[in-house]
């Protein structure tokens, strides 16, 4: 018979990473120290990492809870950066910097399609 590994030894080195980065950010916040910094390092490690995106995915694996938890939480993130952007270009626009405006506005677009692209991409030929 083909036997599956366990899902601990698949995945072992994300869930030692998901440990460690709890057990460091508990031992930062007992010792005080400022949040500012913590969340600052936790947002460098992952960018890097990608260990909460594999918490994402593993959150996302649960049958029916688990894309929309996926769904309720990611929705709000791009509402709120689509805001910030809005709320940016008014200032921006008073303050004189149209053109400037206008140029990042374009490579937005073209970085927005790009992820949209990929993401049709993904869909029609996965990866097996």
């Amino acid at each position: 018979m083909n036997r599956q590994p366990s899902f601990i030894k698949v995945y072992r080195k994300q869930i030692f990473g998901w440990i460690l980065a709890i057990t460091t950010i508990s031992i930062a916040l007992y010792y005080g120290i400022d949040n500012k910094i913590i969340l600052f390092i936790t947002f460098i490690v992952s960018i890097f990492t990608q260990i909460f995106a594999g918490l994402g995915a593993l959150i996302g694996m649960v049958p029916f809870i688990g894309p929309l938890i996926i769904k309720v939480i990611s929705i709000p993130v791009f509402w709120f950066l689509n805001a910030m952007g809005y709320v940016i270009s008014g200032v921006a626009i008073k303050k004189g910097y149209a053109v400037e405006l206008a140029k990042s506005r374009i490579v937005t677009l073209g970085l927005l399609m790009g992820i949209i692209i990929g993401y049709i991409l993904g869909h029609l030929f996965p990866l097996r």
